[in-house]
Order: structure tokens, then C-alpha cells, then sequence
């Protein structure tokens, strides 16, 4: 018959600090379950080694309520993952998964409990987590498991190998009484088909029922079977009502525990004392009835409450189950078969004050009312309600779990305990100074004599008269706060705030009230404040939030401002194995005392303050190098310059690195200029208008092309017929043509140069290009990039166009392309010729002349001998190539003979003609 299987936890992929996968071995109403860390990478896994092999039967999930997982994926296997036993593993066998609903129907108010039926034969079962749904509780988007429970049947009884493996694992398990496997079912009865689950393995059983309650319905369900089988039916009819009504009862202690733990929870110690009393009335009483009916007879004393351990059990029907069960003494029940079988347990109410007795005659939290909305739902199906949620805040879930027990350790007496004799040799000189009865109080191991002692020595610091010697002041200000040293320790909210009280009455009223000097000042803050830097990395968050306002609050003291400690102890660099807690609270508490005190006579500096930034840019927690980047933001606000100094250079290396290119975008924001992003968005910008610009020109460049042509064509004609009449004799009769060829009108442009106006039969497509790249006047190569551009655009070209342009600036005296590094000393000697507007003048950036403006007067300067000295191109040209006249069109000069002959090798330029030139060489 399926049962319940026991498993213990081999491993997960991460864990919320206080919520274990580990949690998931325990069912009680109390447990908290297994969460994913906070913003974690999905999917997350969770592996489980059941207790022996088995035949799975069917497997319950109880998920949270508003951290849910989108979809849960289910694999088994026989071995150890391969991760944990290398060379000895065996893939996991998938089975299938299951979605949960994102709740949102119920507005996160309810716990759904999905089962899921299966068959699969194995002893590893891992279960993979996907990507959580989306609501406004779950801000850290993570998901968990409150609880799993697996049914199944043994796969293997009889196999001796598997003895020792499921040995040690119940002893790690501690739990499932085992239960006899030769035990029978009731024959012609439900319970006994092969597949009969029993509701007592059920997930919500467990959760729902106080554990020692449901350990003694598991017995009583046990005897009531043996008791049918021996026809004792009227004793087994006695037997089912008990563990109806015991179901009630379980399920209210259950009730009390969870108010109980929440009220510890919350510090409100008065109502956890009440609700652990009513629990111990209402036990008493119950178990007070169960006796009187003969029904703990052979059981375990169960006078106390929670006499057992807090863990799950098995089946009665576990095959694990006679092992424990026949430890326990055993008698025959004696009780007549007339017994009338009515209810056991009566509901009275118990004698307490009227607020205990409307509690116990509240129904129990997982009562009809509660679920009349989804009886309509199969029972597997319906979602299970949080037991007593504040419905309204149902992600205020407290982060602090401090054990109760001090308050179970408090008696009716609060005096607390004699000193040991290590104790009093420890505070040998707090005893001289405040007495012994003191100091037995603040060293008590009961909460209430700690922080009564506490309390007390704030009174009498306050009640101090001024006229006290300063030597008994001293010596009660030492022995206070070595005090308040074990106090800070202390693990309990209650003291750990007195404490913290304590301390600032020391400094702001104490020490100014006796005029006691800045050292006994230093002597308080540097005693303390080691001890209150280790709490900002508690595992308790209240903890960490209460260091941490205090220690920003001590710091802004003005006793203890102008001594400049705690900015020294906040930029000593993070320890690699400090916790992510204490990494974390230490980055932040210097990036808001940053902001609070400046770096002027505060402690902190430019050169300590950046240090400690750059070395916390490295750590492997992503917010602790998201707040070193904030606090590198600010100091840059402030001291941009010095900040700079500690910082790599600005460049395309450095910017590889994610947090520096953060870093230098948010500088530029900080100085109002363009990011990268921004930068290169600019460019393209500029790049549009400079191309539709280009295709304008070249339009307006074709346009005036044709003009000289159909010039030289009427010209051509002219000529033409000029020869005519000349070569007609006065007979009328015509002469013999000449020799000379014509040009065709649609050739005007072959073997023409459209920058200088020369032509030449050596201008093919080839000679051309050579004639660009070596001879024509009007052109000249980048030094830098090797592109040919014009010399009339050589200026434009280095500051937007070039490969190197980032190396260069504007003067903005004479308007030319100067390299970076020499601008400043460019700038500030004032040499160069300032330039003139261009409708005054142009500027040549070759010779730096301003000379008369206009297109034509370019080819003057660069071509005419008088022109540009600083041309190189016209040195060997010069006798050859007269300049053209200002004004007239381009002339062919019949000596420009200097290209090479068509056909001859050209050299490639790198970049061809330059994308700023204001003309083409395209040929009609």
C-alpha cells in the first residue's frame, strides 16, 4: 500500500539566507519552507535522495503564495546527479512537469497544493524550478516551495544492498516511524485495495496538525485497524471518533504555535507567554479526556508540551514503522464492546480571561467557512489558505526568526542566576564600579534580567549628580560600556535596541551633562563601533537596519563629527572573505555618510574615499560595485579633476569594462556632454547630411559640366563653318577638307581633369587615377589616412572625416585642423594667422595665407606661380602647366605631359578620392 516516503536534501542550487532547501524535511505548520535567492538565474534546482528505493505513486507540492513558480519540471533517477559521484552517474529520467497558477484570482491570499500522480521507479528525484510569475509582492522575483511530500511503495524489499544506504539516511531524517511490511490490509474494506493512499500521508495533514497531535492520530489509527481485524468494533468505532475530534484539536494548537511564533516574531512577548499557556491548558485538558477513555494507554508521558521532536512521521503502513512502535509498552485494551461511542473530546471552554475564550471558540483557520468558495473544486485541486495571514501585507513576512527560547526558559521568578566563576573574573572591575546584582543581570541567560539590567544602568547614569568625582565618572563610563560591548553581541531585538540606547545617552547627555573630555568620547565610539560594523552583516535584516541607521546617526553626533572615527573604519578595504551582508551594509553606509559629511574635515578624503571605490568596483557582489560606482558619481560631482587621477584613462580599452564605461558615460552626463550612445547617434546625424549634401553637388556639378560643353559646341561650329566659306573658291566651287579630326560634342569631357582643367590623351579611367593620386595640383594625400582629397577641403577632412580625427582639434583663432596635443601651446602663443570669414577670403591649409575668395581663385593660388610656395605637387610642373587666367573656363594644356603612359602601373590609394570632395571625375 502506497505511503509515505522520507527524503532527505543532497543539494540546491542557492537558498534565501534563512530559508534552507533543507526546510523541506520537516512538515509542521511552523516551517517556512525553501526560497530562491533574490534576484536569482532561473532554472533553480532542488535534488532529493529518498530513504530507500521506490515506485512513486504520487507527488505533493505546496507552493508559496505569492513567490510562484511558473512551471516545475520532475526527473528521477537511480544514482547520485554526476556533479556529486563523478564517473558513477546516471542521467535523470524526465517525467514530466506541472504549472502553478499565478494566483492572482485570490490576490495572493492563498497557498496552492498541486498533486501529482505518477508512476516512475528510482531513489533521486530533482525537481527544476522555471521563471516565477509577476506580481507586486514578489519584488525580488524569486520563487519557493513551502513543502513536497512523496507517496510511494518500496521497489526493492528484499534487496540486502539497500539496507545500509536507507539506514544512514534515517538516521539523518529522524523521522518516519517505520511500519511492519507483513502487516495486511482490511480485506473487503477501502483501505484495503493495492493503491489505497491513506488521508493521514496527505501533504495538508502535516501542515495543518500540531506534530505531537498528529503523532498520537497516527497510533490511534493504527489500533483502530488492529482492533477491526480482532472484530473489536465497538473499540474501533470509539478509536475513529477520537481521531476525528483529535484532528480539531491539531489543528487549533497548530493555530496557537503559528500566533505564537509571530508574536515572538514581532517582540510582543506578553501574547507569546499567553498563547504558550493556553496552549499548555488546552493540551492538558485534551489529553486529560483521552486518558480518561483508556486511549493513552501505552502511550508516551505527555504531560509536557512538545515532549516530542518537531519532525515528520511515516505511515503506520511504512515498512519502518514497527521499529519505533515496538520500543513503546504495550496492553490490551480492556474496554467493554458495550462502550457507548460517542464524542471523546467535549469542547469546553477553559478558565481564562474572555479574550482566551473567544479564541478557542473560533473554528479552526482550515475550517468550511474558509474554503465554502472552492467546495466545488476536487480535493487534490483546492488551494490551502495561510493560516491567519494579514491579508492585507502579505509580503510584510518578517526576515528575523530569534528563538523563543528564553521565553519558555522564564519562570514565574525574573532573578537572575549567580554569577559563574569565569564571569566574575571577566567583569571583576564592572562588579567594583556597579555591584554584582548588576552585572549577574546583563551576564542572565533569561532575555528579561539582561535587558532589565540595562534599563536599570541607564537610570542610575542619568540620575548621576554633576558634582561627582571625575574618577568614579570614568570608572562607571568604562564599566558601562564594557556593558554594552556584550550587549551589542546580544542575539535578542529587545537588548540589542537597549544597548543601543544606552550608548547614545553615554555620549550626548553623560558625557557633556560631567564635561568629561573628547578622549572618553573616543574611548566610547572606538569600543563600540567594531562591534556595531559586525552586526550591519547579521543574518537577522532587522538587526543589520538597526546597525546601521544608528551607526549613520552616531556618526552625525556633534561629539563624536568632529572626531573623524567612523570614516576611517568605513574606508578600510573589503575583506575577501567578509560576508555579502556585511560588504554590502559597509559600501552603504559609507555612500550615505558621504553625502551626509563631505570631504572636508569630516575623515573622508578624495584619496581614501576613491581607493576604497575602485578596489570595491572589483567585488564579486553586483550591488556592492553598483553602490562603489555611485559613490565614484559623487565624488566626481565634487572634485571632478582628483577624481579623474584615480580612475584608468578614458579610452576603447577601458570601456570594455562594463562598470568604467557606466562610470565615464555618467561623467559625461555629469558635465553636460553627449554619451557614446548619444555621440555616435550625433554622427550618423551628420554623416545624412553630408551625404545628401554630396549627391546635391554632384547634381549641381553635372549642370555646369554641360554648359562648357555646349559652349565649346558653338564655338566648334562657328569654325566649322568659317573653314567652309574659306575653302569655296569664287567659282562656288568647294575646297578639299583639311586633315585635322573634329571632337565630338558627346566626347568634350574624355580625357579631362575636372579639378585643374587639364587634358591629356594619356586621361583614360587608369591615367586618370594616376593623375589624381601623384600629379594634379588642386589634390593632395592625407598624411594620415593616405585618402587623396582636396587641398580646398584638407581642413574639413582631418576634423570629421579622417581615420585620426580624434587627434585633432579647431583652432579657433585660425580655424585649421592642429593636433591635440600641440593645441593648447598652439592656442595660447597666438602665432598663427587668424583667419577671415569665406565671403572675405579663403584659407589655405597648406602655406596658411588668406587669399581672395571664390573657386577659381583656388586654382590661382595652388596653380600659378605667385600662388602657394608650399605645394609640392607644383615644384615640377610649374614650367610645364602655365596657370589658368581667373574667370576663364578650364583650358587643355598640350604639355602636361607628366603622366605615364596608359597602361602603366598605377599604385592604389587606400581610400580613393575623399568623401568630402565637392567633385567627381565621372566621365560622359
Amino acid at each position: 500500500m502506497p505511503h509515505k516516503i522520507g527524503f532527505v536534501v543532497v543539494s540546491s542550487s542557492g537558498h534565501e539566507d534563512g530559508f534552507s532547501a533543507r526546510e523541506l524535511m520537516i512538515h509542521a505548520p511552523t516551517v517556512s519552507g525553501w526560497r530562491s535567492p533574490k534576484f536569482c538565474q532561473f532554472p533553480q534546482e532542488i535534488v532529493l535522495q529518498m530513504v530507500e528505493r521506490c515506485r512513486i505513486r504520487k507527488l505533493q507540492l505546496l507552493a508559496h503564495q505569492y513567490m510562484i513558480s511558473s512551471k516545475v519540471e520532475f526527473y528521477i533517477s537511480e544514482s547520485l546527479p554526476e556533479y556529486l559521484v563523478p564517473y558513477q552517474a546516471e542521467r535523470f529520467r524526465r517525467l514530466g512537469y506541472v504549472s502553478l497558477c499565478d494566483n492572482e484570482k485570490t490576490g495572493c491570499k492563498a497557498r496552492e497544493l498541486k498533486s501529482v500522480y505518477v508512476d516512475a521507479v528510482g531513489q533521486f528525484l530533482k525537481l527544476i524550478f522555471h521563471q516565477n510569475h509577476a506580481n507586486k509582492y514578489n519584488v525580488y522575483n524569486q520563487v519557493a516551495l513551502v513543502a513536497i511530500n512523496i507517496i510511494g511503495d518500496p521497489a526493492d524489499l528484499g534487496d540486502e544492498s539497500n539496507t545500509t544506504c536507507r539506514e544512514k539516511l534515517i538516521d539523518h531524517y529522524l523521522g518516519h516511524s517505520p511500519h511492519n511490511p507483513e502487516d495486511p490490509a482490511l480485506d473487503g474494506t477501502f483501505a484495503g485495495r493495492s493503491d489505497y493512499i491513506s488521508p493521514l500521508d496527505d501533504l495538508a495533514f502535516d501542515m495543518y496538525q500540531d506534530p505531537e497531535v498528529a503523532q498520537i492520530i497516527r497510533r490511534l489509527d493504527e489500533r483502530k485497524r488492529e482492533a477491526a481485524k480482532k472484530e473489536r468494533y465497538d473499540h474501533a468505532k470509539k478509536l475513529k471518533q477520537a481521531i476525528a475530534d483529535l484532528q480539531k484539536v491539531g489543528e487549533r494548537l497548530g493555530r496557537y504555535e503559528v500566533e505564537k511564533r509571530r508574536a515572538v516574531e514581532k517582540e510582543d512577548y506578553d501574547l507569546a507567554k499567553e498563547k504558550k499557556q493556553q496552549m499548555a491548558r488546552y493540551r492538558a485538558q485534551v489529553y486529560e479526556q483521552l486518558e480518561l477513555h483508556g486511549l493513552l494507554q501505552g502511550e508516551p508521558e505527555m504531560q509536557r508540551p512538545f515532549a516530542l521532536p518537531l519532525q515528520p512521521l511515516a505511515s503506520p503502513s511504512s515498512p519502518q514503522h514497527w521499529k519505533a512502535v515496538s520500543s513503546l509498552p504495550r496492553t490490551e485494551e480492556l474496554a467493554a464492546e458495550d462502550t457507548c461511542a460517542g464524542p471523546i473530546l467535549q469542547e469546553k471552554p477553559l478558565a481564562s480571561s474572555p479574550r482566551h475564550s473567544a479564541v478557542d471558540r473560533s473554528p479552526p483557520a482550515a475550517g468550511p467557512a474558509p474554503r465554502s468558495h472552492v467546495e466545488a473544486l476536487p480535493y487534490d485541486e483546492r488551494p490551502l489558505p495561510v493560516t491567519r495571514k494579514q491579508l492585507e501585507e502579505p509580503s510584510a513576512e518578517p526576515e528575523v526568526r530569534e528563538a523563543d527560547s528564553d521565553v519558555r526558559r522564564r519562570g514565574v521568578s525574573a532573578e537572575p542566576e549567580p554569577l559563574t566563576e569565569k564571569a566574575l573574573r571577566e567583569a571583576s572591575s564592572a562588579i567594583d564600579t556597579l555591584g554584582e546584582a548588576l552585572v549577574a543581570g546583563a551576564y542572565s541567560k533569561m532575555w528579561s534580567c539582561r535587558e532589565d539590567a540595562l534599563l536599570a544602568l541607564y537610570k542610575r547614569l542619568m540620575e548621576m549628580p554633576v558634582g561627582t568625582q571625575k574618577e568614579d565618572l570614568k570608572n562607571m563610563l568604562r564599566a558601562s560600556v564594557f556593558l554594552i560591548r556584550r550587549a551589542i553581541k546580544d542575539i535578542v531585538t529587545s537588548v540589542f535596541q537597549a544597548s543601543l540606547k544606552l550608548l547614545k545617552m553615554i555620549i550626548t547627555q553623560y558625557i557633556p551633562k560631567h564635561k568629561l573630555g573628547k578622549l572618553d568620547t573616543t574611548y566610547c565610539v572606538e569600543r563600540a563601533i567594531p562591534l556595531l560594523l559586525a552586526r550591519t552583516g547579521d543574518s537577522s535584516a532587522r538587526l543589520r537596519v538597526m546597525a546601521l541607521n544608528f551607526i549613520q546617526e552616531m556618526a552625525l553626533f556633534k561629539e563624536v563629527r568632529s572626531l573623524q572615527l567612523i570614516p576611517s573604519y568605513l574606508v578600510q578595504p573589503l575583506k575577501t572573505n567578509a560576508s555579502v551582508h556585511l560588504a554590502m551594509s559597509q559600501v552603504d553606509l559609507l555612500a550615505r555618510l558621504l553625502r551626509d559629511l563631505g570631504t572636508e574635515g569630516s575623515g573622508f578624503t578624495v584619496d581614501n574615499v576613491m581607493k576604497f571605490a575602485v578596489s570595491a568596483l572589483e567585488h564579486r557582489v553586483y550591488e556592492v560595485r553598483e553602490t562603489a560606482v555611485r559613490i565614484i558619481l559623487d565624488m566626481y560631482r565634487q572634485h571632478p579633476a582628483l577624481t579623474l587621477e584615480h580612475l584608468p584613462p578614458d579610452d576603447s580599452t577601458t570601456r570594455r569594462n562594463l562598470l568604467y564605461k557606466a562610470i565615464f558615460e555618467g561623467f559625461a552626463k555629469i558635465d553636460g556632454r553627449p554619451t557614446e550612445a548619444e555621440g555616435k547617434t550625433q554622427k550618423r546625424v551628420v554623416t545624412k547630411e553630408a551625404e545628401k549634401q554630396k549627391k546635391e553637388e554632384t547634381k549641381a556639378l553635372q549642370g555646369l559640366s554641360a554648359a562648357p560643353r555646349e559652349t565649346q559646341a558653338g564655338v566648334q561650329e562657328k569654325e566649322n563653318e568659317a573653314v567652309k566659306l574659306k575653302n569655296q573658291d569664287p567659282q562656288g566651287r568647294k575646297a578639299a577638307p583639311p586633315d585635322t579630326p573634329e571632337i565630338p560634342d558627346n566626347h568634350y569631357l574624355d580625357n579631362l581633369c575636372i579639378f585643374c582643367g587639364e587634358r591629356n590623351e594619356s586621361f583614360t579611367e587608369e591615367g586618370l587615377d594616376l593623375h589624381y593620386w601623384k600629379h594634379c595640383l588642386m589634390l593632395t594625400r592625407c598624411d594620415h589616412c593616405r585618402q587623396v582629397v582636396e587641398i580646398s577641403s584638407l581642413t574639413e577632412h582631418l576634423l570629421t572625416e579622417c581615420d585620426k580625427r580624434d587627434g585633432f582639434g579647431k583652432c579657433p583663432r585660425c580655424s585649421e585642423a592642429v593636433p591635440k596635443e600641440e593645441l593648447p601651446r598652439h592656442i595660447k602663443t597666438k602665432e598663427c594667422n587668424p583667419a577671415k570669414s569665406e565671403k572675405v577670403a579663403n584659407r589655405c591649409p597648406l602655406c596658411h595665407e588668406n587669399f581672395a575668395p571664390g573657386e577659381e581663385a583656388w586654382k590661382v593660388h595652388l596653380m600659378g606661380s605667385a600662388g602657394c610656395t608650399m605645394n609640392l605637387r607644383k615644384t615640377h610642373i610649374l614650367c610645364k602647366a602655365p596657370a589658368p587666367q581667373q574667370g576663364k573656363g578650364p583650358m587643355a594644356s598640350k604639355s602636361g605631359t607628366s603622366a605615364p603612359k596608359v597602361g602603366s602601373k598605377i599604385p592604389t590609394p587606400k581610400g580613393g578620392l575623399s568623401k568630402s570632395s565637392s567633385r567627381t571625375h565621372t566621365r560622359r
